[in-house]
């Protein structure tokens, strides 16, 4: 947030991103995605993206345990 502002306020990209250590193209997508957001949406965001994360893990897990599940009752039948 502290990047996208100094780049708001005037400071040439190059210069922030030096100063930041990323690359110009990373500061264009964080700029894509997260201007004009406040601190706490900003966290708002973050904690769903987590929880979404969280939940795709959730599902690939019980998706392969029901995947292994069905192969097994075949081989019995």
């Amino acid at each position: 947030m502290a990047a996208l502002r100094e780049g708001e306020a005037g400071m040439p990209v190059a210069e922030v991103c030096r100063k930041h250590g990323f690359s110009t193209a990373t500061y264009y997508q964080w700029k894509s995605k997260y201007a004009g957001m406040s601190p706490n949406e900003l966290k708002k965001v973050k904690e769903l993206e987590a929880e979404n994360a969280r939940l795709k893990r959730m599902y690939a897990e019980l998706a392969l345990e029901n995947a292994a599940i069905k192969d097994v009752l075949s081989r019995k039948l």
